[in-house]
């Protein structure tokens, strides 16, 4: 999707978040991106920004990796039957988010529960968002729930075609962990990354997954830790959370208080870095196109993180553990960015210590692929400094 005569220059950064943990803020003001890839972090007068064709003026603003929301549920475009609603996906990159990466398109009305329709139905979700990326958002979709019958040549077939994702385990007729780990671990061997749905039912026809059966599907992501919506009980929590090495996923439509249970359980065992968040709309709960930044805040104010870390657990934590080349500044990475800064009148000192404090940052600016998307969110608060996009034109 990316041009590779488009040059991109982001010079004036009050303040760099990588997406990484290890180094949560870059001493830098200035990025470079070509062809829509990551070519140079540093200061301004180090490096090369001659030629750009499109150059933003970010007048100290904060600069971040595009947001990830590593749960959701889309069906077609940019339109959810569950909520009746259009534009759900453009409103969400309006909230900072520039990749979201399907659970299940289990929302489709009619959705086929036999085995070659539900393999047609997932490499068409994957096909038409490969092919239409709404608002510029890239939508990671075409993730088949499991049902009864299913045997390897299946994963293979849709491999082969392009799909990259299972949808949650539990939301078909496949209940039990033997025969769901035996799916996972074809879809593993072809190339496929698996997610289990964790906790009580959401939907008709879903059940209880328990950690007993959680700890035997071995998924690679752990769906929903803290209940999408009703959670697990503590004990089973800290049991998923001392035994799982897949990746621990807290949603914006589960249960608060075991997220906290679950970020101070990782803490304790020095796996923050499991952590990645999704809001797992569309649901019950509607959508949430501030989500993710909801997520961050609530995380960082009530469970004493910095917001420099609580940052990384949706951007970096879910580019590795989702593998994609997006999700943190690192030259050679797809040049999705976030430009935000404290929200006018909010308390704090700056654009940290106010998300700290559980406010809500103001985006000003939204990049994909080297490509500017959007100026000033409509749906965040209004940011203290709003960057400016000196040359070119938005996307």
């Amino acid at each position: 999707m990316s041009d590779t005569t488009q040059k991109l220059v982001i010079r004036n950064v009050g303040l760099m978040l990588s997406g990484r943990m290890e180094e949560p803020i870059l001493d830098a003001d200035c990025v470079v991106a070509e062809g829509g890839r990551i070519t140079a972090i540093g200061r301004a007068g180090d490096i090369d920004i001659e030629g750009a064709t499109h150059e933003i003026d970010a007048h100290g603003a904060a600069l971040a990796p595009g947001l990830i929301d590593s749960h959701v549920h889309p069906v077609v475009g940019d339109y959810t039957p569950r909520q009746q609603q259009l534009h759900w996906i453009d409103s969400t990159l309006h909230g900072g988010v520039t990749t979201m990466i399907s659970a299940g398109e289990v929302h489709m009305p009619g959705r086929p529960k036999d085995i070659v329709g539900l393999k047609a139905m997932s490499i068409a979700a994957q096909r038409w968002y490969e092919n239409f990326r709404p608002s510029g958002v890239k939508v990671h979709a075409g993730a088949p729930v499991i049902e009864h019958g299913m045997e390897e040549h299946d994963f293979a077939e849709l491999a082969a075609a392009g799909v990259r994702l299972m949808g949650e385990v539990g939301l078909g007729s496949v209940k039990d962990g033997k025969t769901a780990r035996q799916m996972v671990e074809w879809a593993r061997k072809h190339g496929i990354q698996s997610t289990i749905h964790t906790g009580g039912p959401s939907i008709p026809g879903s059940g209880l997954i328990d950690a007993d059966m959680v700890l035997e599907t071995g998924t690679d992501v752990v769906g929903h830790i803290n209940g999408g919506h009703s959670a697990l009980p503590d004990d089973q929590i800290t049991c998923l959370c001392e035994t799982c090495t897949a990746a621990l996923e807290i949603v914006h439509n589960g249960n608060e208080r075991a997220a906290l249970l679950t970020l101070n359980t990782a803490r304790e065992l020095g796996k923050l870095d499991q952590i990645i968040l999704g809001t797992d709309g569309p649901a019950g709960s509607g959508v949430q196109p501030l989500g993710i930044l909801r997520m961050i805040a609530m995380l960082s104010a009530l469970g004493n993180v910095p917001a420099e870390i609580a940052f990384c657990f949706g951007s970096g934590n879910t580019a590795r553990r989702r593998e994609l080349d997006c999700g943190m500044i690192e030259v050679g990475r797809a040049a999705d960015f976030v430009l935000m800064d404290q929200a006018q009148h909010a308390p704090g000192r700056d654009l940290l210590e106010s998300v700290a404090l559980g406010n809500l940052p103001g985006v000003g600016m939204t990049v994909i692929d080297g490509l500017p998307r959007t100026a000033r969110s409509r749906n965040t608060p209004p940011a203290t400094r709003l960057p400016e996009l000196v040359r070119g034109a938005l996307a």
